[in-house]
């Protein structure tokens, strides 16, 4: 019986919308409030969930998703200003790149092996550049590489702008709120008031 060929990474870009400084990775619909908890300075998760956090508080991101089956052999450093290595639990096996207020972008699963969890080392750089400002054109880039894995404690390789330091100087804190505006950004803020906030036991 012929052996099954190993599946050859994938990787892939795409423009990400960004809005109330984050985007997600998700694996169904349905969003479960989740408290802010961005002790690493660039992501936390839950189960079926994590969130990316950006300097611009709106706009747009660049972003390369790379799919792999074994861990990386080394560490792409580069010019990112920070790495980070996080463990995601996945449900249904369909991890994917979201965002909050806009259509899914294009971009591969990261979690094709099915239901369990992986490891997802999250580059970023530019946050510093427009901190807490609008981008209608990309200032911040980010790399995602994920591949099967146990859970692990997070696992930091670079911390470099001051955006991430600002987050882990303030561990728990909310997410910085929008501008007041008009009804509809009355009604993002709400939405993304229950997405951030602190599930009771």
């Amino acid at each position: 019986m012929a052996r099954m060929a190993q599946p050859v990474p994938v990787t892939a870009f795409s423009l990400v919308r960004v809005d109330f400084h984050t985007f997600e990775l998700t694996d169904s619909h349905r969003r479960a409030p989740a408290g802010f908890g961005p002790s690493n300075g660039l992501v936390f998760s839950q189960p079926g969930m994590a969130v990316i956090c950006t300097g611009i508080s709106t706009g747009w991101v660049h972003v390369r998703v790379r799919v792999r089956v074994r861990p990386p052999t080394r560490v792409e450093r580069g010019a990112w200003e920070e790495i980070a290595d996080h463990s995601v639990e996945t449900a249904t096996g369909a991890l994917r790149v979201t965002s909050v207020m806009s259509d899914t972008p294009r971009l591969p699963l990261l979690t094709p092996q099915g239901p369990g969890t992986y490891r997802v080392r999250v580059h970023a750089r530019g946050r510093d550049t427009a901190s807490d400002g609008d981008a209608h054109e990309p200032v911040e880039d980010y790399l995602l590489i994920g591949w099967p894995a146990g859970p692990q404690p997070d696992e930091i390789h670079r911390h470099r702008d001051r955006y991430g330091a600002g987050l882990r100087a303030g561990p728990g804190r909310p997410a910085p709120a929008p501008p007041a505006g008009d009804a509809e950004d009355d009604i993002r803020r709400r939405r993304r008031a229950r997405l951030l906030r602190p599930r009771t036991p």
